[in-house]
Formats: structure tokens, C-alpha cells, sequence
């Protein structure tokens, strides 16, 4: 059976798995075309029947339901809304909140509604529609705007789960007690509460209809195979940098070693941490065509993570077409494999074809030369295992990678857009080359590269050199939001197709 069509039936097994959650028959229409039974904010104007849905438009307001059904008070229930952004459209669906006359619900989560909506001022708002705001966030933009959508929220015990279009995005379980993102004085708990649509700014136009609930008992259980996360000091930082803006991302996953589609998701959502998901793709790998790449990208193009090209050796721009690097979300590379002086084209991680490294300053700085010219000709998003030396010299680290050398490489991120990875696996780069970054203006993401299901961890590095580094959220990078894409930006380094 080819790895393709394993992906296939991993796929349509996890669907099976996730199915929707109830009958037809079972559910309670809360919207009857009309505003009976919604009480708005402050602002009422801003709520008004178009076509024959609740319409969004206008300075800040919450609608509250407060009709009959429950008492307008749900604990356990399932949702549905059918929802429509227009285009910057910051909007949300909240549960388990309460009346508030002025501002944001304090009470209850919200549920996002976000497509393209930027932020305002100088804040930048990276979490998508689907996202149990601040707690589990989601990074990636998979419902359109324009178009109606199904958005789909289930609470039975201390577990939540938020479907798109059927697709489950969030699938949270509390800890016991629940975890509070450090320095908050004012968590949000699963508790039981009414429901709330937000209109969030003037600018921000959304649609909501066929508004339905199907209540379930107040003591109805934790779904018997929700996982709890693991609650250590890895998992408060996590919460806690969710909450504050930085993008919990791992964009450097690899499904290997019996590491499944399946169960990298549920490692996902059960963590908090958003995966991209990469497949090797150059000269040796799994991917060395356009028809493989194609097939891959098939398979995963419905999932609820990112999909990523890890461009391998310097033959790839040679390999793959730009229609087909195109499909994915992100491209990344390092500086790994490349040919040295004499002709040797070399693995460094391979001792073997490395071999002994007689002058480690004349290897310095071919590796520096090889990694500014990959950064200012390949059309890569972000570099990865980076400043990564073989085994031979790697104790003298700190020592080969002057400050002239680390000036080079990070300037060719600069000048070319390209995003630096903290790697978890190596522990690369060094506090000193991240600060330096910080300065000159780079932009990093977190990342594993993990050669299986034992040593993916949860950004562990990444984390620690936020707090020794002093890296803001504004330091970080994510898909669409410092310009385009490399392939974008050097249109013509990829063959012609």
C-alpha cells in the first residue's frame, strides 16, 4: 500500500471517529427570524434582520440570548450557527457568558470569527475563525469570506469541541483545577450560561441564521476518550504566551517513526500547540516530483493544520514547479546539505560524508557563504535547523560562530523576509544569534523536526528562549502577515511548469 493512500484511510478514519454529534430531531431553534429572544449591548443599533439573518453592523455590541428555551442558561449542550464574515470582519459566537451591558463579555469563552481581520492599532490579531479564543487558538484560515459556514460548538463535562463545516478545530478538555494564563487575575471556566453574538467595530460585518441548540443534561460526562492535558510549567507558558498573542505554532512536524495523521492531531489540540505538518520533498526523499507532491498535498489539504514543503538539497528549485510549491502553506529549508569547495556535496549531520574537518574556519565559512546564497536565492519562508555545525566542531559552537559570521546570516533573513526557526530538536540557535536577530528585526517561529512520535515535544525551547531572550509576540512570524510568500517574491526560481 503506498504512503498516499495510507494518508487516505487515516483520514477518512479520523472523519469517522469526529463524527457530528447528534440528531436532527433533537434540536431547539433560538432565532426565529426576528430579534425576540436576543437582547443587545450597548450600541442596539448595531443589530438589525437583513434577509432574514441577525446582521452585525456597527460600533461595538453583544447579543445576548435571553429567550425561553433553558431559561436562557446551558451548561452541557451543542450549538450550531450557520455564520458569514465579510471581508475584515472581527466577530465571535460566546457560551456560557452573561448579560453585560458595556464592552467585552467577561464571563464565558468566545469562539472566534475571523477570516482576514488584521487587528487595529498596532495589534495584530492572528486567531482564525474556529478558535476557543486565547485557550486554543487557530492559526490558519479555513472557512471563507463571503460565504456561509457552519460552526459547530459541543460542552459535555469539562470538554469542548468547535467544528467547522464539520471539521474539528478544537477539541479542549480543562484541567483540574483549570490552568490560568499567568497574571490573569479573571480565568474562563466551564460553567453553564447563556449565548452571545458579537458585532466587534464598525468595520466589522458578520451574519448569523439558523441559530440551534440541543440541550443535554447538566451532568452529562467528559466524553470517555477526551484527553487531559499534562498540567507542568510547559503547559502554564503555554496558556499563558496563547493568551498574550504569541502564535503557538510548531510548523516543523513530521508524521515518521508511526507517528499518524491521527494522532499528531490529537496531540495537537490535546497540547494547545497549532502543528504544521511537512513532507520532504528533493532528491532521495519521499517527494521528488510534481505528481508526488500533488498526491500528498491531496491528502492532507482538508486537515486542521498548516501543510508544509521542506525543500531538501540544493536541487530542489530544479525539481518542483512553481504551481506545485504553490499548494502549500509555508516552504522551509536549511543549510544542511549543500557542496563544499572541492566538489563534495555533503549531509552535515552524516559524520560519514562530512568526514574529517581539517580547517573548521575555512568550513565556517564556506557554510556561511552556502547559507546567505540559499537565503537570497531560494524561495523559501522560513530557515530551519539553523546555524546547525556536524558533530566534529560542535563544541566549539560559540567560538566558530563569530559575530561577523552570525551578522551575514541574519542579514540575508532580513533582506529577503525569511523567518528563523528556534529548533527543539538541536536547541539552535544560541541565545546570543536570537538576540542578535531581535535587533536587526528577524522574525522567528518555533519548530521541532522531529524524527518521531518520542521527541516531539511542545516548543520547550522555543519557550525558554522567549523568557531569556525577551521576545515579544511581535517578533513572531505567521503564514501571509510580513508579505508574500517566497515563491512570491522570486517567481522565477522554481522551473517552469
Amino acid at each position: 500500500m503506498s504512503w498516499s493512500e495510507i494518508t487516505r484511510r487515516r483520514f477518512a478514519a479520523t472523519l469517522a471517529a469526529t463524527p457530528l454529534l447528534s440528531a436532527q430531531s433533537d434540536w431547539v431553534s433560538l432565532f426565529d427570524g426576528t430579534l425576540t429572544g436576543w437582547k443587545p449591548s450597548e450600541n442596539t443599533g448595531s443589530w438589525k434582520i437583513i434577509d432574514g439573518a441577525l446582521a452585525a453592523d456597527g460600533s461595538r455590541s453583544h447579543l445576548f440570548y435571553n429567550g425561553p428555551v433553558r431559561g436562557a442558561s446551558f451548561k452541557n449542550f451543542e450549538l450550531e450557527v450557520e455564520a458569514l464574515a465579510f471581508p475584515v470582519a472581527n466577530s465571535g459566537v460566546y457560551f456560557h457568558t452573561a448579560f453585560q451591558e458595556k464592552g467585552f463579555p467577561q464571563k464565558g469563552f468566545e469562539v472566534q470569527v475571523n477570516n482576514t481581520a488584521k487587528g487595529e492599532g498596532s495589534y495584530r490579531e492572528r486567531k482564525k475563525t474556529g478558535s476557543l479564543y486565547g485557550i486554543r487558538n487557530v492559526y490558519k484560515q479555513f472557512v471563507r469570506d463571503n460565504e456561509w459556514f457552519k460552526l459547530n460548538i459541543a460542552v459535555r463535562g469539562k470538554n469542548v469541541q468547535v467544528r467547522l463545516n464539520g471539521l474539528l478545530v478544537v477539541d479542549f478538555t480543562e484541567a483540574t483545577p483549570p490552568v490560568l494564563a499567568e497574571g490573569s487575575e479573571r480565568g474562563r471556566f466551564i460553567d453553564s450560561g447563556t449565548f452571545a453574538l458579537q458585532c466587534h467595530d464598525p468595520g466589522s460585518k458578520a451574519r448569523f441564521r439558523s441559530i440551534r441548540v440541543r440541550p443535554l443534561p447538566d451532568d452529562a460526562p467528559t466524553p470517555p476518550d477526551a484527553t487531559a492535558p499534562v498540567v507542568d510549567d510547559i503547559y502554564r507558558d503555554i496558556i499563558t504566551l496563547g493568551a498574550r498573542n504569541y502564535p503557538m505554532v510548531d510548523y516543523h512536524v513530521h508524521l515518521k517513526s508511526g507517528l499518524s495523521l491521527e494522532q499528531a492531531l490529537a496531540r495537537s489540540r490535546r497540547d494547545g500547540i497549532f502543528y504544521g505538518l511537512a513532507i520532504n520533498c528533493g532528491k532521495g526523499f519521499t517527494v521528488e516530483d510534481d505528481a508526488s507532491t500533488i498526491k500528498f498535498f491531496e491528502t492532507m489539504k482538508d486537515q486542521p493544520c498548516y501543510v508544509a514543503m521542506q525543500a531538501e538539497g540544493r536541487e530542489w528549485t530544479q525539481m518542483f514547479s512553481r504551481r506545485a510549491a504553490s499548494l502549500f502553506d509555508y516552504i522551509f529549508t536549511d543549510s544542511m546539505t549543500w557542496t563544499d569547495n572541492r566538489g563534495r556535496r555533503m549531509r552535515t549531520w552524516l559524520k560519514d560524508e562530512v568526514g574529517e574537518i581539517t580547517d573548521p574556519q575555512e568550513f565556517m565559512d564556506t557554510l556561511v557563504a552556502r547559507a546567505t546564497g540559499i537565503l537570497d536565492n531560494e524561495p523559501i519562508d522560513i530557515y530551519v535547523n539553523p546555524t546547525f555545525i556536524p558533530d566534529q566542531i560542535a563544541k566549539d559552537y560559540d567560538r566558530l560562530w563569530t559575530e561577523e559570521r552570525m551578522k551575514k546570516v541574519l542579514s540575508a533573513l532580513v533582506r529577503n523576509g525569511i523567518a528563523m526557526e528556534i529548533n527543539d530538536r538541536y536547541k539552535l540557535p544560541s541565545a546570543s544569534f536570537i538576540r542578535m536577530g531581535k535587533e536587526m528585526g528577524v522574525k522567528f517561529t518555533f519548530g521541532t523536526n522531529n524524527a518521531g512520535p518520542g521527541d516531539l515535544r511542545r516548543c520547550d525551547y522555543g519557550i525558554q528562549m522567549v523568557k531569556e531572550c525577551k521576545l515579544t509576540w511581535q517578533d513572531f512570524w505567521v503564514p501571509g502577515a510580513f508579505g508574500p510568500r517566497g515563491i512570491d517574491r522570486k517567481p522565477g526560481a522554481l522551473k517552469n511548469a
